[in-house]
C-alpha cells in the first residue's frame, strides 16, 4: 500500500460501531490502514474493542466525555452495529420490533446527538443500512429500522451541512458475515439469483467505500445513498422477469 493511501485520514479520530467482527471489523481495520486513529466499539467487545450498546443514552455519554477529554474533538463516526429478526408482518411482535429500532435506528440517533458536538469542519458521518431500505424486504422489523435509518440520514445532512458535517449512508446487499450466516441456504441461493453480479458481497467490498466517505476525497458528497449490493437493488425487480424472457425467447433457427 503507498504511503498516499495511508496518509489519506491521518490525523482523524474515527469512533465505529459493532467493529469487533465481520463488517465493522472490516471497516476499523481498513480506517486504521488509512490512518486514521479508529475507536472501536461493541456491544460485544473483544481485544481493543471499548464496550458500547448504541441503545442506551448513557453509554453514549459515557463515550463522548471520555473522547472529549482525550481527543478533543473527533472527526467521523461509523454508525455500523445493528440486529436482524426475520418475522414476516403476521409474526412480529411489538417488543421485538421496538429491540430492533432501538439498535439500528435510535443507536444511530444517539451517535449523531452525542459525538456531531465534537466534530469539526471537514467531519463524516456514514451510516450503514441495508439493500432491506430500499425494497420491501420480509422482516418488518430489520426493513422498517432500514427505512427510517435512511429519513434520519436525509435529516442529518440537511441539520449539519451548515457546520460542514457531511452524513451519508451505505447500503449493503448480501454480504458475507455473521448476520447472514444464520440465513437459511434457500434465502442466499434466492437472494444471488436476483443480483445481477451472480454473487455474494464480501465485507472488502464495503469497507474502501467507508473509506472515502471518511476521507476529504468526498468533501462535496453528503446525503448520498450508496448501494453495494452487486446490481440487487437496481433492477426494482424485474431481474426474474427477465432471465424468464430470455429462457423462453423463441429459437431464431
Amino acid at each position: 500500500m503507498s504511503n498516499e493511501n495511508t496518509r489519506r485520514l491521518a490525523g482523524k479520530v474515527v469512533v465505529v460501531t459493532g467493529a469487533a467482527r465481520g463488517q465493522g471489523a472490516a471497516e476499523a481495520e481498513a480506517l486504521t490502514r488509512a490512518g486514521a486513529r479508529v475507536v472501536a466499539t461493541d456491544v460485544r467487545p473483544e481485544g481493543e474493542v471499548r464496550r458500547l450498546d448504541v441503545s442506551g443514552e448513557s453509554d453514549w455519554a459515557a463515550l463522548a466525555a471520555e473522547l472529549r477529554e482525550s481527543h478533543g474533538e473527533i472527526h467521523g463516526l461509523v454508525n455500523n452495529a445493528g440486529v436482524i429478526r426475520r418475522e414476516r408482518l403476521g409474526e412480529v411482535r411489538p417488543e421485538d420490533f421496538a429491540q430492533v429500532q432501538a439498535v439500528n435506528t435510535i443507536g444511530p440517533l444517539l451517535g449523531i446527538q452525542h459525538l456531531a458536538p465534537l466534530m469539526p469542519p471537514g467531519s463524516s458521518i456514514v451510516n450503514v443500512g441495508s439493500s432491506a431500505a430500499l425494497t420491501g424486504y420480509y422482516p418488518v422489523a430489520y426493513t422498517a429500522s432500514k427505512w427510517a435509518l435512511r429519513g434520519l440520514s436525509k435529516i442529518a445532512a440537511m441539520e449539519l451541512g451548515p457546520r460542514g458535517i457531511r452524513v451519508n449512508t451505505v447500503h449493503p446487499g448480501y454480504i458475507e458475515t455473521e448476520m447472514t450466516a444464520a440465513a437459511t441456504p434457500a434465502f442466499r441461493e434466492a437472494t444471488i439469483r436476483e443480483t445481477p453480479l451472480g454473487r455474494s458481497g464480501s465485507v472488502d467490498d464495503i469497507a474502501p467505500l467507508v473509506v472515502f466517505l471518511l476521507s476529504d476525497e468526498s468533501s462535496f458528497i453528503t446525503g448520498a445513498e450508496i448501494p453495494v449490493d452487486g446490481g440487487l437493488t437496481a433492477h426494482g425487480g424485474v431481474k426474474s422477469i427477465s432471465d424468464a424472457m430470455r429462457t423462453d425467447a423463441p429459437s431464431s433457427e
